[in-house]
């Protein structure tokens, strides 16, 4: 599969084809482009091609889907915008960037959907198929003659290409390749070496017929050729690979689903939703590679309750969903606390509340996970920052959930989820496989939840260990697993669940900070804002800004330091996607203004006026964004001096 690939493993190309040189390039540092369609034409196909092929010639990528909210939403609407995002650069891409620089759209219609988001800007090169001018329909032609108006007078810079029509000298039906002519165009535009566009095609379609294979392959060539002839646009975006090791690249559901693996859980069992789904895909096509299997569940509760089974058999095993299906899951993960049963439950965040927003993103599911339960129900929660953390943290989950017998929610979201990224090759380690399933006796003595004072923590015994035999209760229990309602018991009992917390604490260190240890601003933050936070961070450091940044990993418990870190800024912020009043909007006051979640967390935990500033709009954070709003802070606190 292509996104699992060594990225310096060369692949065969089932065509032969001598491709003519593009002749000299313009060099760029780094571009954003935009392929957006109508859904089913390709497009995020196309894009995920370039940015393995950028990847392979040593750049930095970053790609974004651009997901419409309905499953099939009409054709040539501005609802229906379908496509990818890819940014390439000479260094390490960490997040989708600004403005694109330049977009090939399938139709104009999901261009104004674009410009409307803020997507371009003025100057963003736009390469439009023509087929709409010549259309049967008089609406059809009305209708793009009159966005081709708008979006000129827009400042961006149109050219009109024949997509369609170059498409059919090689194909009946363009729907079915016209991606793939795409992607030529693009190889010739950015100077990407055409021979691994002929290998990745080759390795795409594999599983299809050989006359697949090369009519895919023939489209690209074609491609190639039209932008070399038609196009004047020709870039090229040095490589410079930040290691000589072996990389790959994969989204963030590819990398989770490549973590189950990699930690000897055996077992994943979920609820088709999304943007989570993809995960079940992944591990649906190779799980059996390491003796797993995915089993698909009626529902989300039964998900997790199949999941807690085999958990409680011995084998940890772990539950995909987003955050629906945390809120179903919740009488469950609070059984597993009770219990003491090690589980591994992966969050890939979306829009909220009820089912929100189902393709965008979203880190809405921070309070619901640390504090979604009857009662106290302490848990472990780990929060990813890039694509290769989605894959180790996967492995750490499984690791402390036996450890510490208790679930541990891991919370990624759709931005990471369909972000691809080249990184480090992961080197197996035995450290990360589950181990044998102990069936040796059972000391008689030792209680089923003998608990340490100091620590909380307990051995297991599991099924099939003789003198191991325990009633398994979601009630109030004493140490030896009685049901058990007197204060002493049910006070003990919450006491030792918490005091886990507390021992996993104790092995943390505290956070880097990125920039100066201390200075006017802090900023925090948590998951996939880490790149964008980061770069915006730089650019007003660059400036001399007294800014740095920090991001949280941990977010239960949370890393040590922080009261101190704090201490050190003059202010410190949170920037999140959840939401938070506006305190200059009508009504909002310091008595009713509502924080970001993570604000609301570290606001208790260090007992500190930290300030926020979050968005719910659904798209990923541009860091120019961002250093605005940091830059406001920066100056108000001059201003305040």
């Amino acid at each position: 599969m292509l996104n699992q690939t060594d990225l310096t493993t060369p692949q065969p190309a089932s065509l032969s084809y001598e491709f003519v040189p593009g002749g000299e390039a313009e060099p760029l540092d780094e571009h954003i482009v935009e392929i957006v369609s109508d859904s089913g034409e390709g497009a995020q196909k196309c894009g995920q091609l370039f940015g393995a092929i950028s990847a392979q010639m040593g750049n930095g990528v970053w790609t974004v889907e651009i997901i419409p909210a309905e499953i099939q939403p009409p054709a040539r609407t501005p609802e229906g915008a379908s496509g990818i995002r890819v940014r390439v650069g000479s260094r390490l891409m960490t997040n989708m960037g600004n403005e694109a620089d330049l977009v090939i759209a399938f139709n104009e219609q999901v261009l104004l959907s674009r410009i409307a988001a803020g997507a371009y800007k003025e100057g963003t090169i736009v390469l439009l198929d023509d087929m709409w001018a010549s259309d049967p329909l008089e609406e059809i032609r009305e209708a793009y003659a009159s966005a081709l108006e708008y979006i000129k007078s827009r400042g961006l810079i149109l050219h009109e290409v024949s997509i369609q029509q170059e498409c059919l000298k090689v194909i009946p039906d363009p729907l079915k390749g016209k991606n793939m002519f795409v992607l030529g165009m693009l190889c010739h535009i950015y100077n990407r070496d055409p021979q691994k566009g002929l290998a990745e095609i080759g390795k795409i379609f594999r599983r299809k017929k050989e006359s697949v294979i090369r009519s895919n392959q023939e489209l690209f060539a074609v491609g190639y050729d039209y932008a070399r002839e038609n196009v004047d646009y020709h870039f090229d975006i040095a490589g410079k690979a930040a290691t000589d090791k072996p990389m790959v690249v994969m989204n963030g559901n590819q990398a989770i689903g490549l973590g189950v693996m990699a930690s000897g859980m055996e077992l994943v069992s979920m609820y088709p939703i999304t943007p989570a789904t993809s995960a079940s895909h992944f591990l649906a096509d190779d799980f059996n590679l390491t003796g797993g299997f995915v089993h698909q569940a009626e529902d989300e509760i039964a998900a997790i309750g199949f999941a807690i089974g085999a958990s409680y058999a011995g084998k940890t095993a772990c539950t995909i969903t987003s955050g629906p299906g945390i809120a179903l899951k919740t009488e469950m993960i609070g059984l597993a606390v009770m219990a003491e049963i090690p589980l591994v439950i992966i969050d890939v965040q979306r829009g909220g509340p009820s089912t929100g927003l189902p393709t965008k993103v979203e880190q809405g599911d921070l309070l619901a996970s640390l504090y979604g339960a009857p009662g106290d129900s302490p848990k472990v929660i780990l929060a990813p920052a890039t694509i290769s953390e989605c894959f180790h943290f996967v492995t750490l989950a499984r690791r402390l959930a036996e450890s510490f017998r208790t679930p541990v929610l891991v919370l990624t979201d759709a931005n990471l989820a369909t972000g691809m990224q080249p990184f480090e090759r992961p080197e197996c380690d035995a450290e990360w496989f589950a181990p044998p399933i102990d069936q040796s006796d059972w000391d008689e003595s030792v209680a089923a939840f003998d608990w340490h004072d100091e620590t909380g923590l307990s051995a297991r015994p599991i099924p099939g260990m003789r003198g191991g035999e325990y009633v398994l209760t979601g009630l109030a229990h004493n140490r030896r697993s009685k049901i058990a309602y007197d204060m002493v018991s049910n006070q003990m009992g919450c006491d030792m669940r918490s005091r886990k917390l507390a021992a996993l604490a104790q092995t943390l260190i505290s956070p880097e900070i990125h920039g100066d240890q201390e200075g006017d601003l802090l900023v925090i933050g948590w998951g996939s804002t880490l790149g964008t936070i980061e770069e915006a961070v730089d650019n007003l450091r660059a400036t001399g800004k007294r800014v740095s940044s920090l991001h949280l990993r941990f977010i239960s418990p949370l890393e040590p330091g922080l009261h101190d870190i704090c201490t050190r800024f003059k202010k410190v912020m949170t920037i999140e996607m959840n939401y938070s009043d506006d305190p200059a909007a009508s009504l909002i006051s310091k008595e009713t203004r509502r924080y970001a979640q993570l604000a609301q967390v570290l606001r208790a935990h260090t007992l500190l006026d930290i300030d926020c500033w979050s968005v719910v709009q659904g798209q990923p954070l541009q860091p120019g964004n961002v250093t605005a709003i940091i830059k406001e802070r920066i100056d108000a606190i001059a201003g305040a001096k």
